[in-house]
């Protein structure tokens, strides 16, 4: 290794082309390109089923705290369906944007169409593999569909979220959430 150039004036001059105030750091494009490619290797090395279970499984982590923290702050295990619909959306307006489009009562379910713009989808708009609806998503499906169990217990067969489509225009997704009650505990 040759380090006979190397004397105090050039690591000055060094130091001062490489300087960056940390104001300047980019945090989230890092996330971004991080993010990436952990769903691209993930992809790779173990395959699309391994990929969407191990980022439904980031977002169940999350998804069972704030049901916890929800029933810890209203000092409750019981909640309806539409009241854990309501304090969940609330309690997360700092991460989501979401607005209910429509509601449909069906027999076996209740399907609630809504529009979501999450924390996620402005990072991440621009990179083919995390765009929205596709696999990065699973993140939010398990976060919402863990809480929702979690707030629901018994009163809830299943729930499920799926994205319907990209609306560009508004910039939201527009979603379903589709809640299966148990009516034997109603």
């Amino acid at each position: 290794m040759e380090t006979n150039g190397i004397n105090e004036n050039f690591l000055n001059d060094l130091n001062r082309s490489v300087q960056n105030d940390i104001s300047n750091i980019n945090s989230l494009k890092g996330f971004e390109i991080i993010s990436e490619s952990l769903v691209y290797e993930i992809l790779d090395i173990f395959g699309r089923n391994s990929l969407l279970s191990m980022l439904y499984q980031t977002g169940s982590g999350p998804g069972e705290v704030i049901a916890e923290k929800i029933k810890r702050k209203y000092e409750k295990n019981d909640f309806a369906i539409f009241e854990a619909l309501k304090i969940l959306m609330t309690e997360l307006k700092e991460f989501y944007s979401m607005q209910i489009r429509e509601v449909q009562e069906n027999p076996d379910c209740f399907k609630v169409i809504i529009e979501n713009h999450c924390f996620l989808r402005e990072p991440y708009k621009h990179r083919e593999k995390l765009k929205p609806g596709k696999a990065f998503c699973r993140i939010n499906k398990g976060y919402f569909e863990t809480a929702f169990r979690k707030l629901l217990g018994d009163k809830l067969k299943k729930v499920e979220i799926n994205f319907l489509h990209d609306d560009l225009e508004n910039d939201v997704c527009v979603e379903e959430i589709i809640f299966y009650p148990n009516y034997e505990t109603f």
